[in-house]
């Protein structure tokens, strides 16, 4: 079996944190933001130094090449993203980039040729926290989400994706949709299981399904010192109560979860009732038909607590993806590296979105998770070991090369 230099891919992790730094230790790198275009520039340095070709497609998704003996064989691709939450940690995205950088790296150390060629995959725009939806990059390049549409998708700004791309230089013209072998992609589980229960590797065997509502819930604004409680029709108390419901009911779905990210108070003034609040809702469940019924009855449960306190209702679907099995072959890859390996491991369904979901309806697919403390993702505070961080990127090695096959000169 082989193994990477975990202590290069360790600085290398180190190095890249060091570009959009946050305030309590973590990153901060907006999708195609400044910080986003210095950390491209840098994973393009490094790409450079391993030998490995640089091409852009049209919604800035960028893609590093190995050449295989075979050249003209659809590629092995490897990838994840570089942007980040706007207060999110060092490992989220980055460490699959990176790690898949290292494969490259360790490659030309052991001076080994696959068959295939390989490719490493930065996606555009995978958090959705400048751009919505998340994951639009793989969206784009699979097919599933119009370029066009894509383009002209703005952040609160009002600033354009294709006026981002402009400015930071990502606008290229490498096709979209290419034909892929199969795609692999490491990552932070983002969740506590595999550290609960000690392991070092997670065999991810598929997504669990997701729906994004946009709830808007409009009352009456007014004076806060001469309006009667009772004559009120105040659309913050009333997503109060919303909010309280909402959290009883994810207990009725089981694995179910239910999450109020975003919130905002139009026009909110210290002394006025609010007369409308925005606010997202985030559903998830390991199966589509649960999912269904989960959105049926968030939408049921608010549309009663606006009935009952006189409020306007408006709820639309703003994304829904999917519960998404990923290939048996690729997981077996990855099952079987990580045995010959004989790290601690389990298979484990993803509850978080990543680009490898857009990327299963593409060509065969699998993740790699690797053990985060606290199951903290999303935060600063986010961290993950130098052992599991090699562990994760030996498996994926290894998986890749056997779906690539190898040459030792």
């Amino acid at each position: 079996m082989y193994r990477i230099d975990g202590e290069r891919l360790w600085q290398s992790l180190a190095a890249m944190a060091e570009i959009g730094p946050g305030e309590a230790g973590g990153s901060s790198r907006l999708a195609l933001s400044e910080e986003d275009r210095q950390g491209r520039a840098l994973f393009s340095q490094w790409c450079g130094a391993a030998g490995l070709s640089l091409a852009v497609d049209p919604i800035g998704n960028l893609f590093a090449r190995r050449p295989g003996l075979d050249d003209q064989a659809a590629p092995v691709v490897m990838g994840s993203h570089l942007d980040t939450q706007p207060k999110g940690g060092r490992f989220d995205g980055v460490y699959g980039v990176l790690a898949g950088l290292e494969v490259m790296r360790s490659l030309n150390d052991a001076d080994i040729q696959t068959d295939r060629p390989l490719e490493l995959a930065v996606w555009t725009n995978e958090e959705g926290a400048r751009f919505t939806p998340a994951m639009l990059g793989s969206a784009v390049f699979t097919g599933q989400l119009p370029l066009a549409e894509a383009l002209a998708t703005c952040d609160r700004d009002g600033i354009s994706v294709a006026t981002s791309l402009e400015r930071t230089g990502y606008a290229g013209d490498q096709p979209l949709g290419r034909a892929f072998d199969s795609y692999f992609e490491a990552h932070i589980e983002q969740g506590p299981v595999l550290e609960d229960e000690g392991l070092a590797v997670g065999v991810v065997t598929g997504g669990q399904a997701i729906c994004w509502l946009d709830v808007c819930v409009r009352g009456t604004a007014a004076h806060a010192g001469t309006t009667p409680m009772a004559r009120r029709r105040d659309a913050l108390f009333g997503v109060g109560r919303m909010l309280a419901a909402l959290e009883d009911l994810a207990s009725r779905f089981g694995d179910g979860l239910v999450t109020v990210g975003q919130l905002d108070v139009a026009r909110s003034s210290r002394n006025t009732i609010a007369g409308e609040v925005r606010f997202t809702l985030d559903l998830r469940h390991p199966q589509d038909q649960t999912l269904a019924a989960l959105e049926t009855a968030a939408r049921d449960c608010l549309a009663a607590v606006a009935d009952e306190r006189g409020l306007s209702l408006d709820v639309q679907r703003h994304w829904l993806s999917p519960a998404t099995p990923f290939a048996a072959d690729c997981v077996g890859a990855v099952r079987e590296a990580v045995q010959a390996l004989g790290y601690p491991h389990r298979d484990i369904i993803s509850g978080a979105g990543h680009d490898a979901i857009h990327l299963a309806r593409h060509c065969s697919t699998a993740m790699i998770f690797i053990p985060c403390a606290g199951g903290l993702s999303h935060n600063e505070a986010e961290s993950a070991s130098f052992d599991d961080v090699r562990r994760g990127a030996d498996v994926l090695f290894n998986a890749v090369l056997a779906r690539a096959g190898r040459q030792e000169r």
